[in-house]
């Protein structure tokens, strides 16, 4: 392709230096990845501005770069008003816009996006549909699975994946969006034909610098659907029910607590922390190319927790509009054993360890509300407090926690540093412990730091008796807790079977990533 083939789609741009109309033979956002014959796209990021690496693409081969500015440098640029916007579009055309040929189906949601994009990958799959799979923990590209950087890809790399899928025949694809990628513009030119919010939570607050824009991230995927789209929406959430005034794509609502909407969970009753509930479709909802009838139907979860009902009912209703057949989701949703770290139960032994991410208020609430339920003696609680998310979302996950010491009948907090577990960019910072630290403190709970998920999990294991509940909490800071509690129990008892024991986190990706 040729580079005035590639800059002609780009918004009001202008040109210095352009001495040749070369083929182009790659791009690249990072200097170091520059090769032969490539465009460079300078980003000013959070931490640094792409702009400063220009000579350094240079020499590693790229012949025009991108940029909000020119600079004093003998290469072509192109300055546009906007480059993350400019990497988004290049990069669709330099792959031959790959989702205008695809069905593209876009999963975002405070909470339950990874455990409903692998629902609706299963469910496809059953259905004899190959799909890809692009999210926080993997990416599942036909025949090659990655490890998962960011929840949703780069433009570039999200656009080569597609690329990739297509090029196997895959014709669909299932991926989470998150708000980050909406607000940096990464999915701008992904052709999305089914999008589904289906909860709102505050998180990421800080990083959005408040919650009307992480709203208006978060629901620009629903605005922007286009005509034709169809969008999935939960509507016990009243920001998200007002979504469906405000999108060209054809609507499709449901609830978990209500009865105004296309489809209703109802009579939903928790056995041994698992979800049974009957799936109501009241009427015929009429799309384009499409019948969801009038139904009513029965619904068995293998997976734990009362949020599980909320991820399962979007999977539903996105499966139904993409034309499955009843028969295979409620196959598929009473043989899913979940995902990694979402209210996961990796040791029923005398007592039960859960693993759970713990993201945020929401989550937190779920989790503690399924937990109260269970038959337990006492709860103990590891909790990696969070890093890189800013005090607003620490406090407020403090005193999620607090509000359930009574009906938990808890009397301490263990938590960790995480030092050791985590990258640079998820260390937790004085100030995120501080206010964390503060809540705990006026709670009147007691509260025990450690550096390391190793001590604190360790403690945890040395006071806990049979018929307890011990939750391993917190995101990145607690992905490898569990490897490390089994670890632990495994020194503690040396006549155990060690395959039986590390079988709930067998094959785990979040291992395989932080080995690398």
């Amino acid at each position: 392709m040729k580079i005035s083939e590639l800059i002609k789609q780009l918004e009001h741009y202008e040109i210095i230096n352009y001495n040749e109309d070369f083929d182009v033979e790659g791009i690249a956002y990072h200097s170091k990845k520059a090769t032969h014959n490539s465009v460079y796209v300078a980003i000013k990021g959070f931490l640094t501005d792409g702009h400063k690496y220009i000579e350094d693409a240079m020499q590693n081969g790229a012949k025009a770069a991108v940029v909000e500015d020119f600079i004093d440098a003998n290469i072509m640029q192109i300055r546009v008003k906007d480059s993350r916007k400019s990497l988004s579009s290049i990069s669709d055309i330099y792959y031959s816009s790959p989702t205008k040929k695809m069905r593209v189906i876009g999963i975002t949601a405070t909470n339950g996006k990874t455990t409903t994009s692998f629902l609706v990958e299963n469910i496809l799959r059953n259905a004899k549909i190959e799909a890809g799979l692009l999210g926080s923990v993997l990416n599942k590209l036909g025949n090659k699975i990655e490890v998962s950087e960011l929840t949703t890809p780069e433009s570039l790399d999200l656009q080569r994946n597609f690329s990739i899928l297509k090029n196997q025949n895959i014709n669909t694809c299932v991926m989470e969006v998150s708000s980050s990628a909406l607000e940096l513009k990464r999915v701008n030119d992904v052709d999305f034909d089914i999008v589904s919010f289906a909860n709102l939570a505050r998180e990421h607050i800080d990083q959005h610098g408040g919650f009307e824009n992480y709203w208006m991230a978060k629901s620009s995927l629903i605005k922007n659907a286009k005509k034709g789209a169809i969008a999935i929406l939960n509507v016990d959430y009243e920001r998200i029910a007002s979504l469906k005034f405000n999108t060209m794509a054809n609507v499709i609502t449901f609830t978990i607590n209500g009865n105004d909407a296309d489809i209703l969970c109802e009579n939903v009753k928790l056995v041994g922390g698992r979800a049974k509930f009957s799936v109501n479709i009241k009427n015929d909802i009429n799309l384009e190319n499409l019948v969801i009838k009038k139904d009513n139907f029965d619904v068995e979860l293998k997976i734990p927790g009362y949020h599980s009902i909320e991820n399962a009912m979007a999977s539903i209703c996105i499966s139904l509009a993409y034309g499955i057949n009843k028969e295979i989701i409620i196959k598929t949703l009473s043989q899913f054993k979940g995902v990694e770290r979402r209210f996961e139960f990796i040791y029923e032994g005398d007592f039960l360890i859960i693993d759970d991410h713990f993201a945020n208020l929401k989550n937190i609430n779920s989790t503690l509300e399924s937990i109260s339920d269970m038959d337990k003696k006492n709860f103990h609680i590891v909790y990696a407090i969070r890093g890189n998310r800013g005090p607003t979302v620490n406090r407020e996950n403090a005193k999620a926690l607090i509000s359930w010491k009574e009906k938990l009948g808890l009397k301490k907090i263990i938590a960790t540093r995480s030092i050791g577990s985590v990258t640079s960019k998820d260390e937790v910072k004085p100030i995120e412990e501080e206010v964390f630290r503060e809540e705990i403190f006026n709670s009147g709970l007691s509260l025990e730091i450690y550096d390391t998920l190793h001590d604190a999990i360790k403690k945890a294991l040395d006071e806990v008796q049979k018929g307890d509940i011990i939750l391993l909490a917190g995101c990145q800071g607690m992905d490898m807790g569990a490897k490390i509690a089994l670890d632990i129990i495994s020194q503690k008892d040396s006549t155990i079977d060690k395959s039986k024991l590390y079988e709930p986190i067998k094959d785990r990706v979040l291992d395989i990533k932080n080995e690398q």
